[in-house]
């Protein structure tokens, strides 16, 4: 099917659109991973034997399993075979802690978890919390191999009726007190990042070569994944980012397509061998999950050829802002503006719409949203704005105003969440592990600027008078209990916390004060 037809679909899913390409194409690589290429024919059969071993298992459409591993071609196959079940993958973050992500199983009720050996080990303190079903993608011995577990080759599963409007994929937020919340996406908005991969700036289709450097659990990768896997081009998993293998893969498969996050952009523009490397065969570069700076877009687009394309959005959907930098590069400081089908609007704290110029949470609405949070609704009705024609959107907690050219600026974040390499990261979470430490009386947490990793926690606390405890120890126990993406960098000991006239601690304050050697 030509690029003309399916732009005129009303809807396709992305299993169908694989099915598609394995007829059609079946000798065409799918998916690369070091030595291992997976074709579209390969890949199609793949899917099937998922599909059918899922429905032996009693798996019905809106059963949901969970995936904790490297990202790996048996990952990405898992993955797609499911959805053509009408199963709902939730992908889950390694880097959680082991009580988390029993929490977010659990939250989810998924019936199988399919890991690999070291995240099989890791998980092994939460073992009677995990569903029943383990199966081991790369065929260890801490569950049922893979390839055990699939049905015979040449198995096609039950034809499933996708529904546009039923759960595709949950993502969960970041956390380690409580559940995190679990982002219910639909396939209609799927349906719509593939779309946008065949507009003239993405320019994604059968002869492109997406390099993915982020990991399979992140939104910010599924979106360029199924936009590359959906419109028959080939993939290039990296389980692990490393700027020079990058750029080794980067040249030697001829890459056309990346996305990245800001962190990692800076770290591929301070290797002194970035220039050494031929990466003329790229056409478009992405960006999306973290603030990217204006001169570091500048650099990128001075440095590495093709089209370079910032998006601000959330994985709960809504609305999207795309800046075409290469098109307009005295906006680099904005994130550009609303895509196309894409309505973005600013309201005020009391839920109205602000006037020209002025700033306001950003809000925004879709074809593409996600159906909420699950088994939250409370959460979910508190991050919904509906319009006075009855239009649902999804509020950002971001505050921002549109420039005279109707460019988005973003001016702070409402809520404290911290990005740090591309991951969300909730103070409060951290905040509550510190109280649990009896020399803590008080305590905050923001993020402070890093160069590694765009953003990073440092803790504020205020110790319990005559406690024996200093700092490095305070975050070394700390550390050891959230996980790999939420450790803190830092700690800094107070009389008392900067707050507001009504109590509210003046994280603001704590930012612009600290600096990374001496007494903020």
């Amino acid at each position: 099917m030509d690029a003309a037809t399916l732009a005129q679909q009303p809807f396709m899913s992305v299993p169908e659109l694989i099915r598609i390409h394995g007829g059609e194409r079946p000798e065409a690589t799918a998916l690369c991973q070091d030595d291992t290429v997976v074709t579209y024919g390969e890949l199609d059969h793949a899917m099937d034997r998922v599909a059918a071993a899922l429905q032996r298992d009693g798996l019905a459409p809106g059963d949901v399993i969970s995936i904790c591993a490297a990202t790996s071609t048996a990952y990405a196959a898992v993955f797609l075979g499911a959805l053509r079940a009408g199963v709902v993958p939730a992908p889950l973050a390694p880097s959680a802690t082991p009580a988390s992500l029993a929490d977010m199983m659990t939250d989810a009720g998924a019936r199988h978890l399919f890991v690999d050996a070291d995240n099989a080990a890791a998980l092994a303190p939460v073992s009677e919390r995990l569903p029943a079903h383990l199966v081991t993608l790369d065929g260890s011995d801490a569950g049922l191999p893979l390839a055990d577990w699939l049905t015979p080759a040449g198995t096609r599963p039950e034809p499933v009726t996708i529904d546009p409007d039923g759960p595709f994929n949950i993502i969960y937020s970041s956390g380690t007190t409580g559940t995190p919340k679990g982002i219910v996406q639909p396939h209609r908005l799927r349906w719509g990042h593939v779309r946008r991969g065949l507009s003239e700036e993405y320019g994604i289709g059968p002869d492109s070569v997406a390099l993915v450097a982020t990991p399979l659990y992140s939104n910010t990768t599924l979106v360029t994944f199924f936009q590359t896997i959906a419109l028959g081009g080939t993939l290039v998993l990296m389980a692990k980012f490393d700027t020079r293998r990058y750029l080794e893969l980067a040249a030697h498969h001829r890459a056309t397509h990346t996305i990245l996050v800001p962190v990692q952009y800076q770290r591929l523009m301070d290797d002194p061998a970035f220039d050494q490397y031929d990466l003329s065969s790229f056409q478009c570069k992405l960006c999306t999950s973290a603030p990217f700076r204006a001169e570091l877009k500048a650099e990128v687009l001075r440095r590495w050829p093709g089209r370079l394309i910032d998006n601000y959005g959330m994985t709960e959907g809504g609305g999207v802002c795309s800046l075409l930098a290469h098109r307009h590069p005295d906006k680099l400081h904005t994130v550009g503006r609303p895509a196309e089908g894409h309505d973005i609007r600013l309201i005020d704290d009391d839920g109205n719409e602000v006037g020209p110029g002025e700033a306001g949470e950003v809000v925004g609405h879709s074809a593409g949203m996600m159906l909420g949070y699950h088994n939250q609704p409370d959460k979910t009705a508190e991050t919904e704005w509906y319009a006075p024609d009855g239009r649902r959107f999804i509020r950002t907690g971001d505050i921002g105003r549109f420039d005279d050219d109707g460019f988005l600026v973003i001016i702070d974040r409402k809520k404290d969440m911290i990005i740090s390499g591309g991951f969300n990261i909730y103070p409060a979470d951290i905040e509550a592990v510190l109280r649990e430490h009896d020399a803590v009386s008080d305590c905050s947490v923001v993020g402070v600027p890093s160069t590694r990793w765009g953003e990073t926690p440092v803790a504020f606390v205020v110790p319990v008078p005559g406690a024996d405890i200093d700092a490095e120890a305070l975050r070394t126990w700390t550390n050891e209990q959230l996980g790999k993406t939420q450790r803190l960098a830092d700690v800094r000991f107070h009389d008392e916390l900067p707050r507001s006239a009504i109590g509210k601690v003046l994280k603001r304050d704590l930012r612009e004060a600290y600096t990374p050697s001496g007494t903020p």
